[in-house]
């Protein structure tokens, strides 16, 4: 290697170069040491009676500054619902934690996924992280999965747009952000050992367009894919998806970096495009580090291939500012601000799915108010595992385990007993934590409304086992039904669950896991500070045997957590059964009623529709909306096409737009509508067959309000993408 001086340092120092340009001087400069330096890297924390790497803030993953190139440490945080500080990872830590995935989807608000990436990205900065783990874009397959509270939604077209601008925020602030875990990754029950089988165009026109979108859109540093395989190879050593389809079809330039513990080879895993080996301790070896040595000796891999990976590392890091900001921990974080941002986000977020004789919104009136169950006087429920955030003040209980780490059951300090005192002072709120039933029952008879919080606690590593309500929580909202006649009914669930009780209650809030300004947000919407205008983001069925695959793998007979050797053989799972109709459009297909589908919540106020009108290039749908009730409010208008005469083709959402009206006020919608969701795809290219569509604005993925016919003609789309996508 030359000698580093400043002449030749400022080719990569120089801001005014582009990111290309740069990350190849700094490759060339790098030693061969230095560079595989970066291609395997430690979970960054106290594990298995082993230190934190020396220089490592604590955290999921760590690579070592090279100083004298002027390259900072890769400082990795996990950071699905902020910045993960799992247990005691950074002792004395606080983080502001963002509501589920699950709920920013509920919003179908770009604009706040965007708001909410720029809190994560700025905190993780200033806790000196300048890479994060976010950007979940996996589709809802199973409602029982334990991790889709991390994911957004059941729908391609939803999960890529909030996904994407949640990216966005992300990297705006100077921070890389992944995408994970791509792809089909929606089982966590044996999820190191199970195969995700599907047909090529099923995946791509379902999982793969979610990505593909939110790539788009966010254009994501990292990739990160799942621990499962897909058609019978791992994901992290997966041709198709990380070469094929992600490089050469998506032109895809950030690099590929591994989960925790999934690399499975050293050659076959990098010449089938990963480029980072993470949580190599984790790793029953350090694939990517003495054995890549060795194959890069032997000429197994070529050096070039290394080089390769480096800068593809180095290139984000450029693109997002990582190295010309550099983070630094002890910045300042305004946690107050941010704390409102997640009640925005939670408020935004909330569905109200069930409201008769119109309970809700509660009068500020009441003067005696039962609140029962779900420890709602210390906090919100929050989902388990990595992405966990725990705000000072948490009620931490006992959870799971993951990889030797001990996954917490938290609650964050966001109590909505606290939240509605503070609403109506005057009245007297009284907590019952529900457990024995007799005893709140004579309660509840007292009470002028009773709000129960129910609870159903999920968690990575496992899936929960079934979708009914634990313990005797169904028999409690009945009981307490049957005491009062104004129960309403909150649910911090971190997805669907089975509601045979729902017809006994007037009301019924889906809250998620609604994060550090939950409480509050609860508060506001049950006593109308805040019109609920959240929407489904996935379906609630009636009955398991509804679902595609109603049976579950019993968690007994696999393994489901890295570090834990697996000597059974691997499972492969039919993603066939419904291919590209996942969540509604398979409920449509086989023509199954549901409890609540897709895109359902109802608010305080109501909206009309003008009719419906295609621009002439076919591209974006207009149509008058009005808000006609006495508050105001926020509307998703949604748009869902469908190809008339042919079952094989479910309607599907094609278009989406939030807006917000004062009462009386009417407002011109566009809606774009995304041409591939109106195609299939047949051989290497997205066709829209000729033939006459329907096009229709719903109130929900069932409900046509109003609509229009009309005579498409063929057309086409490469998979390949003409310019390279960053």
């Amino acid at each position: 290697m030359d000698e580093i001086s400043p002449d030749n340092m400022q080719e990569w120092t120089d801001p005014r170069r582009n990111p290309d340009e740069r990350a190849r001087a700094a490759t060339k400069a790098m030693s061969h040491a230095q560079k595989m330096a970066w291609m395997s890297g430690p979970m960054a924390i106290p594990i298995n009676g082993k230190e934190k790497p020396e220089g490592a803030i604590g955290s999921a993953g760590y690579f070592p500054a090279m100083a004298e190139l002027g390259l900072p440490a890769q400082q990795q945080s996990d950071a699905s619902l902020g910045i993960g500080n799992l247990g005691d990872v950074r002792p004395g830590d606080t983080a502001t934690a963002l509501p589920s995935s699950l709920m920013l989807g509920a919003s179908f608000d770009p604009e706040l996924a965007r708001e909410t990436g720029q809190m994560v990205g700025r905190e993780g900065h200033a806790k000196g992280f300048n890479v994060v783990l976010g950007g979940g874009a996996n589709l809802l397959r199973d409602p029982r999965g334990g991790r889709i509270f991390e994911y957004v939604s059941e729908d391609p077209l939803l999960t890529g747009h909030i996904a994407g601008n949640s990216i966005v925020g992300i990297q705006s602030e100077h921070v890389v952000s992944t995408i994970k875990h791509y792809a089909i990754n929606p089982e966590e029950t044996g999820r190191v050992m199970i195969s995700s089988d599907i047909g090529e165009s099923a995946l791509r026109e379902s999982d793969l367009l979610a990505f593909e979108m939110a790539i788009e859109i966010g254009k994501p540093g990292a990739v990160m894919p799942g621990y499962n395989l897909v058609n019978g190879t791992w994901a992290s050593e997966n041709a198709f998806l990380l070469t094929q389809v992600l490089r050469n079809e998506w032109g895809y330039r950030g690099w590929a970096m591994s989960d925790w513990g999934a690399t499975h080879s050293t050659v076959k895993a990098i010449m089938s495009g990963l480029d980072v080996q993470s949580g190599a301790n984790i790793d029953p070896e350090p694939f990517f580090g003495a054995p890549l040595e060795k194959a890069i000796e032997s000429g197994a891999v070529p050096s070039e291939r290394l080089d390769e990976s480096i800068t593809r590392q180095l290139r984000s890091l450029f693109t997002v500012g990582a190295i010309d900001y550099p983070a630094k921990p002890g910045g300042k974080i305004d946690y107050e601000a941010h704390r409102k941002i997640a009640q925005r986000a939670a408020e935004g977020g909330i569905v109200l799915l069930r409201n008769e004789q119109a309970i809700l919104p509660l009068p500020a009136t009441l003067r005696h108010i039962l609140v029962v169950g779900a420890h709602a006087d210390t906090g919100v429920l929050s989902g388990g595992g990595s992405s966990s955030v725990t705000p000072t003040g948490s009620l931490k209980l006992d959870g799971a385990e993951f990889a030797g780490v001990s996954l917490e059951k938290v609650y964050q300090p966001s109590s909505p007993v606290r939240a509605i005192k503070q609403i109506v002072p005057e009245a007297t709120v009284i907590y019952d934590d529900g457990k024995d039933h007799d005893a709140v029952a004579a309660r509840a008879r007292e009470a002028e409304i009773v709000i129960v919080f129910a609870e159903l606690w999920r968690s990575e590593g496992q899936d929960v086992q079934g979708l009914s309500l634990p313990d005797d929580q169904e028999a409690l909202i009945v009981r307490l039904a049957s005491a009062n006649p104004k129960v309403i009914v909150v649910l911090e669930t971190g997805g669907p669950v089975l509601m045979p009780w729902r017809e006994k209650v007037p009301a019924i809030l889906n809250a998620f896991y609604p994060g550090s300004g939950g409480g509050e947000a609860i508060a506001a919407i049950v006593f109308g500070k805040v019109n609920p205008s959240g929407r489904q983001p996935y379906t609630t069925p009636l009955s398991e045997d509804d679902l595609p695959r109603p049976d579950q793998i019993d968690p007994k007979t696999v393994v489901s957590n890295p570090g834990q050797p697996v000597t059974q053989p691997v499972i492969h799972r039919d993603y066939t059964v419904e291919g590209a109709d996942v969540g509604y459009r398979w409920f449509s297909r086989v023509d199954r009623k549901v409890a609540y589908p897709f895109g359902f919540g109802l608010s305080y106020t109501q909206f009309s529709y003008g009719s419906l009108s295609l621009a002439s290039d076919h591209g974006s749908v207009f149509v008058d909306v009005t808000n006609t009730g006495a508050v105001s409010g926020a509307e998703v208008v949604q748009i869902y096409a469908f190809r008339e005469g042919d079952s094989s083709f479910q309607p599907r959402l094609v278009g989406f737009s939030k807006i917000r009206l004062a009462p009386g006020e009417t407002a011109g919608v566009s809606v774009g509508l995304e041409p591939r969701l109106l195609a299939q795809v047949v051989g290497d290219n997205w066709v829209r067959h000729a033939g006459r569509y329907r096009l229709e604005a719903r109130s929900d993925a069932l409900t046509p309000i109003t609509g229009l016919s009309m005579d498409l003609p063929h057309w086409t789309l490469p998979l390949h993408h003409s310019t390279p996508v960053d």
